[in-house]
C-alpha cells in the first residue's frame, strides 16, 4: 500500500513538472536558436525509510536536445546562423561568457554588436564595435568586415572575428536566461571549424507534433496516477472496515 501511495504521489508531481517543460518547449517553438529540454523519470528508494518498499519518483535526467534547427533566410545584415555545431559567444554583465545559437543581432547606439537583450557579442578582442557609416559583411569563418557606405567603396576593412566556440555538449549547462555556460564558469576556446551563414537565422529545434503527443501522454499518465491514489484510499478504507469487523 505504502509503495503505491509514494510512487503514485511523487509520480503525479513529477509528471506535472514534465508537463510544464513540454509547455515551455511548445511556447518556444518559434524562438530563434531555441534548444528543447528533455526529461526522464525514474523511481528511487526513500532514504532512511522504515519500510524498504517506499519509493519516490524523481526527474532523474534533465538534458537538452542539441540537434540543429532549420535555417531561415532573412537577408538582414546582422542576422547570423551557425551551420552545424557551434555557438556564438556573448559577454554577460559580470564579464563572464555565455553561449547562444540565437544570431538575431543588432548594433547599439554606441556601435556595439549585441543581442536583442543587449548583451555584447564577443570577438577575438572582446566586444565587437562597428564603425559608423559602413556596411557590414560577415564571412563564413565569422570575420566581420566593413565597407564605406559612401565615397570610395573599394576599401574593405576587417573589424574583428566573431568568437565561435564548440565545447563538448555534455559540459554545457542551460541558465535561467536560456543561455548556455560551461560548468565552473570557464570560457570555451574559439573553434576555427565553426561556420556562420550571414543573412540567416536558425529556427527552434522543437518538434511541435512530438511535443503535442508527449503532452497527451503525460496527461494520461497523470490521470492514471491520481486514479492509483484513489484506489489506494479505497483499499485502505476497505481494509480498515475488515479489521474493525474482525
Amino acid at each position: 500500500m505504502d509503495r503505491l501511495i509514494y510512487t503514485a504521489m511523487t509520480g503525479a508531481a513529477a509528471t506535472l513538472g514534465q508537463q510544464a517543460a513540454v509547455a515551455h518547449n511548445m511556447a518556444n517553438a518559434t524562438s530563434t536558436g531555441f534548444r528543447a529540454e528533455l526529461h526522464r523519470l525514474r523511481a528511487v528508494p526513500v532514504q532512511n525509510a522504515q519500510l524498504p518498499t517506499r519509493a519516490f519518483v524523481v526527474d532523474a535526467s534533465v538534458s537538452d536536445d542539441f540537434s540543429t534547427g532549420p535555417l531561415q533566410h532573412t537577408g538582414h545584415t546582422y542576422d547570423m546562423a551557425i551551420q552545424g555545431k557551434g555557438w556564438f559567444a556573448v559577454q554577460m554583465p559580470d564579464g563572464s561568457e555565455a553561449y547562444t545559437r540565437d544570431g538575431s543581432f543588432e548594433v547599439s547606439a554606441n556601435g556595439v554588436l549585441q543581442t536583442r537583450s543587449g548583451l555584447p557579442v564577443l570577438g577575438g578582442g572582446g566586444p565587437i564595435t562597428i564603425p559608423p557609416d559602413t556596411e557590414v559583411i560577415v564571412g563564413a569563418d565569422g570575420t566581420v568586415s566593413t565597407v564605406p557606405s559612401s565615397g570610395a567603396r573599394n576599401t574593405t576593412a576587417v573589424v574583428d572575428q566573431l568568437k565561435l566556440v564548440n565545447p563538448p555538449e555534455q559540459d554545457l549547462q542551460r541558465g535561467g536566461d536560456g543561455l548556455f555556460r560551461l560548468a565552473g564558469g570557464t570560457a570555451a576556446p574559439a573553434d576555427p571549424a565553426v561556420r556562420v551563414a550571414s543573412g540567416y537565422l536558425e529556427g527552434s529545434n522543437v518538434n511541435v507534433v512530438e511535443q503535442m503527443v508527449s503532452m497527451i501522454s503525460l496527461s494520461r499518465q497523470f490521470e492514471m496516477q491520481t486514479k492509483m491514489l484513489t484506489t489506494a484510499q479505497e483499499n485502505d478504507r476497505s481494509a480498515a472496515q475488515v479489521i474493525t469487523k474482525a
